[in-house]
């Protein structure tokens, strides 16, 4: 039978003193009389403290704990901590996994306490020297300082570290060479439109919910038939996971009548199936291609049957990753300059802006703060008003 690997130490019999036992970190710890009340609570007490400073021991870590270990501790936490309500791990474990290499490569073997300023500016040029850009090396620099804030929580970095390393400024527009980040643009409506004979209905479809809604990528691809109310005339879909899920906050997507007439022809019995799935799109895409036959199927053709084990399977449901390849190839067959799925957010956020006014745009979009709305919607430099203002000042 396999070991568990996240299985408690074990309460023992020490059969020669007839104490209770529990091993912790290779060192043995006794309880007191085996089967007692009072050996048991003991035993509870150290098991307490062990699983709540990572599976280690609190007293004298600090010293002894390496950078390499810190890393190991906090992915562990991370992994049972950065979780969607479903159990999945969110995409913060690995945003943390990939901030930790570049720290492991270069100071695994040292102690955490010898982890400072110079050390992580260290790590900060090594991601510059990357070419990564200048806005996600500031995360990923916080991330790592958030690893180390919780060794301090858990007693395992010393707290001088943390104060030290929240002295490092993060990296400045203009200050800096690391590479910046042109602002996201929303896409022409020409460059959209020419993908529509070149990807499937499902993509088709899903790209037309984010131009016209304004939804994110992750919440068009996970849109469910019992997610939906559709009681009310504007019909109302809640994204089971959404961005800001964790803060408690409830994220819903108005769906009017143009919306409606893109998800109904979606709409399956199963009330649980993903309405945009690829086992779908491959299913249409066959047999619109045996209608459009020109030749006759030779026998063997008939009688072809599919492969048990097919080494590529399409699946029930498009990812995030799926649809941004699915709208890249089109692009590239289309002929027309590379845009994001994410950039039909910004499309959308302008159209409110432009039309509704600011606090319109917020309610749809779902932010809770007008300033983050006001990055996804261009400022209508066109509006009349204010070309009237000044023709009234000169």
């Amino acid at each position: 039978m396999p070991k568990l690997t996240r299985a408690l130490p074990k309460y023992r019999l020490h059969r020669a003193s007839g104490q209770a036992v529990v091993t912790l970190d290779g060192r043995d710890f006794y309880l007191g009389p085996h089967a007692t009340k009072t050996s048991k609570i003991e035993y509870d007490r150290l098991i307490g403290e062990w699983l709540a400073h990572g599976r280690r021991l609190p007293n004298g870590q600090t010293l002894t704990c390496t950078v390499a270990q810190l890393l190991n501790a906090f992915q562990e936490f991370a992994e049972a901590y950065y979780v969607r309500t479903d159990g999945t791990p969110s995409k913060e474990v690995d945003a943390y996994r990939q901030a930790a290499k570049p720290v492991r490569r270069l100071y695994g073997h040292c102690r955490t306490a010898d982890f400072g300023p110079i050390a992580l500016k260290t790590v900060r040029q090594s991601l510059i020297d990357r070419a990564l850009s200048r806005i996600h090396i500031n995360h990923q620099a916080n991330r790592i300082r958030r690893v180390f804030k919780w060794g301090v929580e858990n007693e395992l970095v010393p707290a001088h570290v943390f104060v030290s390393l929240e002295a490092v400024e993060p990296l400045k527009r203009g200050r800096t060479a690391a590479r910046e980040t042109t602002p996201i643009r929303p896409v022409p409506d020409a460059h959209v439109d020419a993908l529509k004979s070149k990807v499937c209905d499902q993509v088709w479809a899903m790209i037309q919910l984010q131009r016209l809604t304004g939804m994110r990528s992750g919440e068009v691809t996970q849109i469910r038939r019992c997610d939906i109310e559709t009681s009310n005339p504007v019909w109302e879909y809640r994204p089971p996971h959404h961005k800001t899920a964790h803060l408690g906050h409830e994220r819903i997507i108005y769906l009017g009548p143009r919306a409606q007439e893109i998800v109904r022809p979606f709409l399956k019995p199963d009330r649980t199936a993903f309405l945009f799935s690829p086992s779908d799109a491959m299913k249409a895409r066959n047999a619109r291609r045996r209608v459009e036959r020109r030749t006759r199927m030779t026998p063997s053709q008939r009688s072809r049957r599919p492969k048990a084990r097919p080494r590529k399977k399409p699946g029930e449901r498009y990812t995030t990753e799926s649809y941004g390849r699915a709208i890249k190839y089109a692009i590239k067959k289309a002929n027309v300059p590379h845009w994001h799925p994410h950039q039909l957010r910004h499309n959308a956020a302008t159209a409110f802006r432009k039309k509704y006014g600011l606090d319109v745009a917020q309610v749809l979009l779902g932010h809770h703060s007008a300033d983050i709305t006001q990055i996804y919607a261009e400022l209508d430099r066109s509006n009349s008003k204010a070309i009237d203002v000044v023709r009234r000042i000169g």
